[in-house]
């Protein structure tokens, strides 16, 4: 059975930084990506960033970009979100998510996700 545990939320003040862990477990086989999405209170789940497992390709979204960076450690099976110059906004419920093949892009066609973990971002 698939599981995305995923670490790191917490409260941290505008400006600050956080670090985002997602581990894998239960699949033997490569992903074709892994990503994360953020849900606000109110608001629809949202697309953050996602990187090709094999190719190390990163995409992110347009209000994170030079802000978060994902990254992905293969023999861990784990994937990581930096999160530099922290803003109110940002404040979310952060979800690892997972494809077996292909590219995240979008909450359709996502096969796995994580619990989720909770990121504020206090102004």
């Amino acid at each position: 059975q698939v599981q995305l545990v995923e670490s790191g939320g917490g409260l941290v003040q505008a400006g600050g930084s956080l670090r985002l862990s997602c581990a894998a477990s239960g699949r033997t086989l490569s992903w074709g990506s892994m990503g994360w999405f953020r849900q606000a209170p109110g608001k629809e789940r949202e697309f953050v960033a996602a990187i090709g497992w094999s190719t190390g390709r990163t995409n992110n979204a347009d209000s994170v970009q030079g802000r978060f960076t994902i990254s992905r450690d293969n023999a861990k099976n784990t994937v990581y979100l930096q999160m530099n110059s922290l803003k109110a906004e940002d404040t979310a419920v952060y979800y690892c998510a997972a494809k077996v093949l292909g590219a995240i892009v979008a909450v359709t066609g996502v096969d796995y996700w994580g619990q989720g973990t909770q990121v504020t971002v206090s102004s």
